[in-house]
């Protein structure tokens, strides 16, 4: 489904900030309620994974709020929820016909117990199908998780499900390793893999192609045994090793090409051997590939580490260009991306967090702040602590 011309949104955000002020808890933020609506509790003594304001000694014994206004085509949706570490107090969805929302399911918990309510004149579910849902609703689970569990259709309900299923990404952070994920995306789809070798010849990374091979490994008896014998692993896993105890992996190899006094020469190289910075990119890029091709939302935190300042301009004006309705949220300490304010980013598409004294993080916009058309330099005002979020080094 695509959104109606009339309905226009940013399909960029970055947000600057101090250390610990808040950047990274943001995007976990979306994180967090993506695993939360499709992870299904097996106990009603499970953690909910949520963990409270503990700076402060009311916050850390009440609920945290998630709200999150999204669109489905041209639907626009609104999604509450209030939970603690053991248990979901309330979970509404709304959707919009008009300026005012109407209510799809409002849950609720009482006495210990899980209470659904739909809008009959949304919804329209047999008391037998409701009767099972509450059923499979543990305290400590998303409705829309026992949902998957239950043979019914809800429309506007499924909508918003197949929406974050579908249209959110998983987090990319300086930690995660793309570039295996990526080795294995490039050897099953050729178009990507024509993608990245314009993208790294225009990069001047001096790569000239990549082959990827799959390997096959035999898994020690004694390693499938304890896989089996796991409780975290799926029963589908499960049987998998029963009868395949292989392990399938990707060798990726570059092909660099390079001039010397012998003329022009290639060597293939493994991926072992390139360097971090080119691995890092390989990962960004795909993952950005794929947030286009399915006109996804992803975040990445600290995109500049181990990226060079020209090559982090070079992606997302790449990404900027595309005209579609892909998301990209970014957090940086780079701050020379503010000279381009205007000439590449939005001065609406860049926001700052700042924590106050009692700890807590404010998220606030460039736009809220008035004279910016005086402005000369984004990236020195920021310096000077005209925006706030920087660090308070004494």
């Amino acid at each position: 489904m695509q959104l109606s011309p009339e309905v226009r949104l940013l399909r960029f955000a970055l947000v600057y900030g101090a250390n610990a002020s808040g950047k990274s808890n943001l995007l976990e933020a979306f994180s967090y309620l993506k695993d939360f609506w499709f992870e299904k509790r097996q106990d009603i003594d499970e953690p909910t994974g949520v963990i409270p304001f503990l700076l402060d000694t009311e916050t850390k014994n009440q609920p945290t709020e998630f709200s999150l206004r999204f669109f489905v085509g041209s639907v626009r949706y609104w999604y509450i929820l209030k939970i603690d570490s053991s248990k979901v107090y309330n979970e509404k969805l709304y959707y919009y016909t008009t300026n005012q929302p109407t209510l799809i399911f409002n849950r609720e918990l009482n006495g210990g117990q899980s209470f659904i309510k739909f809008n009959p004149a949304v919804v329209k579910i047999s008391q037998t199908a409701l009767e099972e849902l509450t059923l499979k609703c543990l305290p400590n689970m998303s409705i829309f998780a026992a949902r998957n569990q239950v043979n019914i259709s809800i429309t506007k309900m499924d909508d918003a499900r197949d929406w974050m299923r579908s249209k959110i990404l998983p987090i990319i952070d300086p930690q995660t390793n793309m570039f295996e994920i990526a080795g294995k995306k490039i050897h099953e789809n050729e178009a990507l893999k024509k993608y990245m070798l314009d993208f790294v010849h225009r990069a001047d990374f001096n790569i000239t192609d990549v082959q990827t091979n799959k390997v096959s490994t035999t898994l020690p008896t004694a390693f499938v045994s304890a896989m089996i014998a796991d409780n975290k692993v799926s029963a589908e896993e499960k049987e998998r090793l029963k009868s395949n105890s292989n392990f399938d992996s990707i060798k990726t190899m570059f092909q660099h090409t390079v001039k010397n006094s012998r003329g022009i020469e290639t060597y293939m190289l493994p991926n072992n051997l390139q360097l971090d910075g080119t691995r890092r990119t390989f990962g960004i890029e795909t993952a950005i590939y794929e947030a286009i091709e399915r006109q996804a939302f992803m975040a990445i935190d600290e995109i500049e580490s181990s990226l060079h300042p020209d090559l982090v301009e070079f992606i997302l004006e790449k990404f900027l260009r595309e005209k579609n309705e892909s998301q990209l949220l970014i957090t940086s300490h780079y701050d020379p991306l503010l000279n381009t304010v205007d000439d590449l980013l939005r001065k609406d598409s860049i926001w700052f967090t700042e924590k106050d004294e009692s700890g807590a993080t404010s998220l606030y916009s460039l736009v809220e702040f008035r004279g910016l058309g005086k402005i000369k330099s984004f990236q020195k005002s920021y310096r000077n602590g005209l925006f706030g979020a920087i660090p308070s080094i004494k």
